[in-house]
């Protein structure tokens, strides 16, 4: 398994709408996409562009997360941290399939089959015990790249 670009790190929030306000008015955020609900996770997510090396605003992104009604775990983890914190790191694989095969190996346990993320794109995670104690999101990017932002909303 090689590490790949850190594509975002997920933050679990009771309010989508207040952490904008938050990113935009205390960070300064000035990429901030429209919220989407994803049904299938139970979860409405946000994305928010950090700025890159060179300036432009293709850094690593924030994904705030918001559970919908009967979301379990992201409701579980709020009530630990009501405000709100991190709750994943998510980082870049060229075959989704082969790296889940390289985890699976290596005797950490994938959480699930691959599906669609909010990118658009085939994710897993690998269980926080198996991952020094942060849950970690493996996401499928093709070379270019352009797979990363494949829905359509721009995240």
């Amino acid at each position: 398994m090689k590490l790949g670009r850190l594509n975002h790190f997920g933050v679990a929030t009771p309010s989508i709408a207040d952490s904008i306000a938050f990113y935009r008015d205390v960070l300064g955020a000035t990429k901030i996409h429209e919220p989407f609900d994803l049904p299938d996770q139970g979860v409405k997510v946000c994305f928010v562009d950090t700025p890159g090396a060179d300036g432009a605003l293709d850094g690593t992104q924030i994904e705030l997360i918001e559970p919908l009604p009967g979301n379990v775990s992201i409701t579980s983890f709020l009530e630990k941290n009501p405000a709100g914190g991190q709750h994943h790191v998510c980082y870049e694989v060229p075959d989704i399939h082969v790296a889940k095969a390289e985890f699976e190996a290596m005797g950490k346990r994938v959480l699930g089959e691959p599906r669609i993320g909010a990118h658009g794109t085939l994710i897993f995670f690998v269980h926080p015990k198996d991952m020094q104690g942060v849950l970690t999101e493996i996401m499928e990017v093709h070379a270019d790249g352009a797979a990363a932002h494949a829905n359509g909303t721009g995240s």
